[in-house]
């Protein structure tokens, strides 16, 4: 079954009618991702500034339909049920309950959550806040929440005293925020919307454009119409970059017949990607030096090289004297398929390079990501038209949250500015990111956790001991739109507070709000909500970070609360304040259709590095894994995400592009790999991690055969992340090795 066409119109009428959300269609037409109506609460991909007739994709609008269900969440319903009994529930039956309407605290002596008014909540978490010792308090941010209110939630933070400030960025892009400044100058990718029209080659790397991106299918399908190439590498066959019918062209529908997105698709091994490029690398190299000989025109962009890089000798060499031999075992790949990769990539002259977290989520991620950059360095393939990385983020303002100032780093945020624009000195240390977060937790280091959306328990990797450690927080303060398994684990103070979604009316004093978010081209959107809210007792975000600030802080006449409250258009004008150069003019460019850009240097060729040009940097090895690939035993686990899922949000049991349907407990491998360990086809399986540190963590599931290679198999995300070690992550970013996990799988 193709991405998109009838399999997705259908998925998504079932879905907007389970969700009784059918009156929503017209304005997803209208209003979705286009200029004055409501930008999507899903991913982070670019929208248009000619936007397509239906600017939205199967997820975006199952996104849409989860957030404007006409099912409620009320306190009638937690006085039917108790959190033991809801912690039997699944994901999907949780958040499939509907919208959270009122504020809640967790009565342990009844087990079960009971409604509090808004200002007793914010009493109380404020005279605990002011309680301890700032370091001890936690305020994590998903990449839901607009620039405006992660602006005053970073300012919330740093005024109470401290930068503990992770967010789901540290989860899965951290690495992108790490690996790119080291050798472009800067964190985020470099290519623009537009670029894709100009290009005339696409590589991408570990990632699923379906399930992840689908909106890209569009940019995609008119790169393949032109004839241009593009290369795919993946462990997983994934269905959307092997066929898409476009829902918006009748006569593909009609028809039925697929347009093919990849020409040329290799199923490298998990944590093989360096062993590929390096592959690349050596016939570029090899090329080249026949070209000199010949005297015909060169494969390397020398002039680029001499005038715009530095490092290449020393990443020349390594290339040179690697072998082929390491090269084929760690990729999986055969030298005739990295040749052919690598030949349709030298007869480019524009290439855009699209990664994602099969990237990121590695021992050695951050290598990963600086390979794939010496790749597009060595033809000069950054700073031109066509031509660039483009690394696709998650959540639909994760990249905005960090523009702002939600970072636990203190080197990324202009902390001179903040202390002299609000009057007050700036903690200087570095505060926590998620994994140290986790850490600190579990050695009884943190009392508080403000949580300003997400399901950060279920996210995390080592659930099991986290969520036994999660239960001696003194405060768990959960900002929310709907009932997830984070909010049942409680603390000895839970609170819920329900908050509005980004497509209702957020009326304030000034009247009705605009929020803004940036998309994964920096490209800044404005987003005006357009329906009622679910209850009239919510909240906006904005006002709750700001109510709990007022309860928490002392005054302070230069932080307008109220004022930001009352018209989120003066907020903006503190970002501008805070960050000239990234958002001038930011009130008067809202509406720029296709949004406004942020500046990157590295487009323009400026290099903002310390040697003042882009850095060819070597990688630390060729597998970016922690397991030997040597024993037969282990394998290496990959988690992923469903066609019926985003991120920890579970919307059914149909895994569509996979053919996977009715469950989620189970786990794809290789039908040889299979067979050796003694399985029967569709057994089951004890899944248990390869490590000796004293921990035991497995799992049950099915075992289902799947075209993956040998020695690798994947599993289904958030189920899977008992799995993974605290520990496993990816040096110098930290951020959990999620792709790459040791198991061993025997039969039960």
């Amino acid at each position: 079954m193709p991405t998109g066409g009838w399999g997705s119109v259908k998925s998504l009428a079932k879905n907007a009618v389970q969700q009784r959300a059918v009156k929503t269609l017209p304005g997803l037409l209208k209003d979705h991702n286009k200029t004055g109506g409501y930008m999507c609460t899903s991913c982070a991909w670019a929208k248009p500034g000619k936007p397509h007739l239906a600017e939205f994709c199967e997820n975006g609008a199952k996104a849409t339909f989860w957030d404007l269900t006409a099912k409620r969440t009320t306190p009638d319903f937690f006085a039917r049920h108790t959190v033991t009994e809801l912690l039997g529930w699944s994901d999907y039956e949780l958040e499939n309950q509907g919208r959270l309407t009122h504020p809640l605290r967790f009565d342990p002596s009844r087990d079960k959550y009971v409604e509090v008014s808004w200002a007793e909540a914010f009493s109380d978490i404020g005279q605990k806040l002011k309680s301890y010792d700032p370091q001890s308090v936690v305020f994590y941010a998903s990449g839901r929440a607009s620039l405006e209110t992660s602006y005053m939630y970073q300012l919330l933070a740093r005024l109470y005293g401290n930068n503990n400030l992770p967010d789901s960025s540290n989860m899965c892009h951290e690495t992108t925020s790490v690996a790119l400044p080291q050798s472009i100058g800067t964190p985020v990718g470099t290519i623009l919307l537009e670029d894709y029209a100009h290009t005339d080659c696409i590589l991408s790397f570990g990632q699923n454009v379906g399930t992840n991106a689908p909106r890209l299918l569009h940019s995609l399908q008119e790169v393949r119409e032109r004839g241009s190439p593009v290369i795919v590498f993946n462990p997983l066959k994934e269905r959307g970059w092997q066929e898409f019918v476009n829902p918006q062209r009748p006569g593909q529908m009609i028809t039925n017949k697929p347009t093919e997105i990849a020409t040329q698709y290799y199923q490298v091994n998990a944590g093989g990607d360096i062993a590929v490029m390096m592959g690349m690398a050596k016939f570029l190299l090899e090329w080249d030096d026949e070209a000199q000989l010949h005297g015909r025109e060169r494969v390397i962009d020398q002039t680029f090289i001499q005038e715009h890089t530095h490092g290449f000798f020393d990443f020349e060499t390594m290339v040179r004297t690697t072998s082929w031999s390491d090269i084929l075992h760690v990729s999986g790949l055969s030298r005739a398929s990295i040749e052919a990769a690598a030949r349709t990539y030298a007869n480019a002259k524009s290439v855009i390079a699209i990664y994602g977290m099969g990237l990121t989520q590695h021992r050695y991620g951050v290598s990963n990501v600086q390979m794939l950059i010496n790749l597009l360095l060595m033809r000069g393939n950054i700073g031109r038209p066509g031509a660039g990385i483009c690394p696709v983020r998650g959540h639909s303002n994760v990249q905005g949250q960090r523009t702002v100032g939600i970072a636990e780093k203190t080197e990324l945020v202009p902390l001179d500015r903040l202390a002299e624009q609000y009057g007050f000195e700036p903690p200087r240390d570095d505060g926590l990111n998620t994994v140290e977060a986790c850490e600190s937790i579990v050695k009884g280091h943190i009392k508080a956790f403000i949580s300003l959306g997400g399901n950060f328990v279920r996210a995390i990797p080592e659930r099991d001991l986290m969520e036994e450690k999660w239960r001696d927080l003194d405060l768990s303060v959960q900002i929310a739109t709907k009932l997830n398994r984070s909010h049942l684990i409680t603390a000895a103070t839970t609170y819920i507070l329900p908050t509005l979604v980004r497509s209702e009316i957020d009326k304030q004093a000034s009247g009705p709000q605009i929020v803004s978010m940036e998309d994964s081209t920096t490209c800044i959107h404005a987003s005006r909500g357009k329906y009622q809210p679910a209850s009239d007792t919510l909240l906006s975000e904005p006002a709750i970070v700001a109510e709990i600030a007022k309860h928490a802080l002392p005054p302070n006449p230069a932080v307008p609360w109220d004022e930001w409250v009352g018209n989120y258009a003066l907020v903006r004008d503190a970002i501008e304040a805070t960050f000239p150069e990234q958002f001038r003019e930011f009130n008067k460019r809202l509406d720029i259709p296709g949004g406004f850009p942020r500046p990157v240097a590295a487009r323009t060729r400026e290099w903002e590095t310390e040697t003042g040009k882009a850095n060819f940097l070597l990688p630390k090895a060729l597998s970016s894994s922690f397991a030997s690939i040597d024993d037969n035993d282990i394998f290496r686990l990959i988690t992923i995400r469903s066609n019926d899922q985003f991120n920890t949000t579970v919307y059914g049991y149909d895994d569509r592009l996979r053919g996977i349907h009715k469950s989620r407990s189970i786990i794809m491998m290789n039908a040889d790999d299979r067979v050796r360990a003694g399985i029967q086809k569709d057994g089951f399986a004890k899944v248990s991690t390869a490590v000796d540190d004293g921990i035991i963590r497995d799992i049950v599931l099915q075992v289902i055969d799947y075209d993956i290679p040998p020695g690798s198999c994947a599993a289904y995300y958030p189920e899977c992340n008992n799995l993974i070690p605290l520990w496993q992550f990816a040096e110098e970013s930290k951020t959990p090795a999620a792709k790459s996990v040791p198991v061993r799988v025997v039969p039960v």
